[in-house]
């Protein structure tokens, strides 16, 4: 805990401290004359808040779509174990291999003959193309853990496969779903690579893009806005994972041990 919070009540510390605390040679723990002109400053300097707005619809809209195609996904690879669904579930874990420089040129011509680059619609395919296997398997293990006694008997009251999903087994899944979706909601927010590549417009950029133009051409950072514009980015994800921590651990345990 302690190795782990450092980072995070150094970057508090600092967006609280003015100019003259920060060059100090004997740098303190505690800001001694806090002040908030970092943030007054982050705020002029850069469109903070279009950014936030910018990683707020691609997050949510990516979250969403993930969690609608992997649900049903998900069901069939838990429900239906055949070489098919095997070697589906193979190739999940496989793909969390690649590295992101391996997929970006391969990822900017498709997007770029569909003429999605530099707009957000672009990036959210990305990002839903990012999240769907982790959202597979914790789906799947979600799925593994529920009985099949309830399903059959809906079989049973002559319901199909589609009502069974969507009557009996998706209420079951909420918080499955739930966690499934903050999970993805919080890789796409602090996600930087690939809207670094796809975004050009200012515009359309998100935070954690935005977050580099503190730092001057010769590598030197205005240490005291940077600080603080990170902080508001990182709120989000910090305050969303408080809340998912418990069901998060869950959903990767669901299913590894038999009823």
């Amino acid at each position: 805990m302690v190795f782990l919070a450092f980072p995070l009540v150094w970057l508090l510390s600092t967006a609280f401290k003015p100019p003259g605390e920060l060059a100090s040679l004997h740098p303190t723990w505690w800001p001694r004359n806090p002040t908030l002109a970092n943030f007054r400053q982050a705020f002029d300097e850069q469109p903070l808040l279009r950014a936030a707005a910018n990683s707020l619809i691609a997050a949510a809209s990516a979250a969403l779509i993930a969690v609608a195609v992997a649900t049903p996904m998900a069901y069939v690879m838990a429900r239906y174990r055949n070489r098919l669904t095997g070697a589906a579930t193979g190739w999940v874990v496989v793909s969390q291999a690649f590295p992101f420089v391996l997929l970006i040129i391969p990822l900017f011509l498709i997007l770029k003959s569909l003429r999605l680059i530099n707009s957000l619609p672009g990036l959210i395919a990305v990002y839903v193309v990012w999240a769907l296997p982790f959202a597979l398997w914790m789906l799947a293990g979600y799925v593994r853990s529920l009985p099949r006694e309830l399903e059959e008997a809906a079989a049973v009251d002559g319901a199909g496969p589609v009502r069974i999903l969507v009557s009996v087994t998706a209420p079951l899944l909420a918080p499955g779903i739930a966690a499934t979706a903050l999970f993805a909601f919080i890789t796409a927010w602090n996600e930087f690579f690939f809207a670094l590549v796809l975004l050009k417009s200012p515009e359309k950029q998100t935070m954690p893009v935005i977050l580099t133009r503190f730092i001057g051409a010769e590598g030197v950072a205005d240490l005291g806005p940077l600080a603080a514009a990170a902080l508001l980015a990182t709120l989000p994800s910090l305050v969303l994972f408080a809340f998912l921590q418990r069901r998060i651990t869950g959903g990767m345990l669901a299913g590894a041990v038999k009823s």
